[in-house]
């Protein structure tokens, strides 16, 4: 059913009080393609298809179409002796999905535990976190061409993923419709505990036997002691990439601010610097304008306490972001859609 004027508050992590002029929701591929048949969505301004809603921020109204993707829905495709095939809609809850597989013992997630967010932008965004990307378990993808109006499949090479980035966000941007996606899971874990503190959550939860199960409780309990929950405090995660910058520019930063970390990128002579760094040192942890914020316990978080509008985080975003090109020379890039 097609609505008008409808409010897109409960439709995105930041809490914002946006209004879409039109609003309808699909849960197959029938009804989505039947949305596009009608001359209200054909005639809509601007397009935009909504997951989660937990990587955007809206700074108006949306003059135009929202479509909610709740596509359902977790098959097993196919499955060998090495690995397992999940068949996803995209409206399916990413961090359910997980537990999903970790209650099975499919491993290669577990360390995307507790990312909020749907599986449709999973491979949009290339969604990674604690040493492993999507890129790592994606297999395929379906997706609703609007022009054409047919389904069009993607493979692992065909998504050009980069860093948070794939061929959704620039070469077919607003082409496409994500619909399902299929994930390439291992029956013999092959465990990631080198990045961030999960070796230290394990050793302080007595964990004397790895498992997928205690990796994503280990997870779990790091992202809950650092990220605020959007259910409470609203929220996008984190709200800035992390900077890649010329081995020889960090260099010179490393002589002037000894203790910035930096992680080599292989094969590309470059250093991957923590924005959320960059942004403490620059005094905004736990700074608050109105009810526009950074949150307390991790700088690459900015947060709506209630009653901020989306023109008053994205204006604090950018004061950020100039804070921190005047005492780096490094250019910010925001990892949230602005709309």
């Amino acid at each position: 059913m097609i609505r008008q004027n409808v409010s897109l508050e409960p439709y995105n992590t930041f809490g914002i009080k946006a209004s879409a002029k039109t609003f309808a929701a699909f849960s197959n591929t029938d009804q989505l393609q039947q949305l596009f048949y009608d001359p209200v969505i054909k005639s809509a301004a601007n397009l935009l298809v909504l997951g989660g809603g937990s990587n955007v921020l809206f700074t108006k109204d949306f003059d135009g179409a929202v479509l909610k993707n709740d596509i359902q829905g977790i098959e097993i495709l196919k499955e060998d002796a090495h690995h397992v095939w999940l068949r996803t809609g995209a409206g399916e809850n990413w961090h359910q999905f997980v537990l999903f597989c970790i209650k099975n013992n499919f491993a290669g997630v577990e360390n995307l535990s507790l990312i909020p967010g749907c599986n449709g932008a999973s491979p949009m965004q290339n969604i990674g976190a604690y040493g492993v990307e999507i890129k790592d378990v994606f297999h395929s993808l379906d997706a609703y061409h609007i022009k054409d109006g047919h389904i069009v499949s993607f493979s692992n090479n065909d998504c050009a993923f980069g860093y948070r980035e794939s061929v959704f966000k620039n070469k077919y941007k607003n082409q496409f419709v994500i619909t399902h996606v299929t994930y390439r899971l291992r029956r013999q874990p092959v465990f990631n505990t080198s990045y961030g503190a999960i070796e230290q959550e394990l050793e302080k939860m007595g964990v004397k036997e790895l498992s997928v199960k205690a990796i994503s409780d280990a997870v779990i309990r790091i992202r809950q002691s650092k990220l605020p929950d959007p259910l409470v405090v609203g929220n996008a995660g984190s709200f800035f990439k992390n900077p890649a910058i010329p081995k020889a520019q960090y260099n010179d930063l490393k002589n002037r601010y000894k203790n910035i970390p930096g992680y080599a990128i292989e094969n590309q002579h470059m250093i991957k610097v923590p924005a959320g760094w960059l942004i403490e040192q620059c005094g905004w942890k736990g700074y608050r304008q109105g009810d526009a914020g950074i949150h307390p316990k991790q700088a690459l978080v900015l947060v709506n306490y209630g009653n901020a509008t989306g023109a008053e985080i994205f204006n604090l975003s950018t004061q950020v972001k100039e804070s921190v090109m005047e005492k780096f020379g490094i250019d910010l890039e925001r990892e949230v859609n602005i709309i």
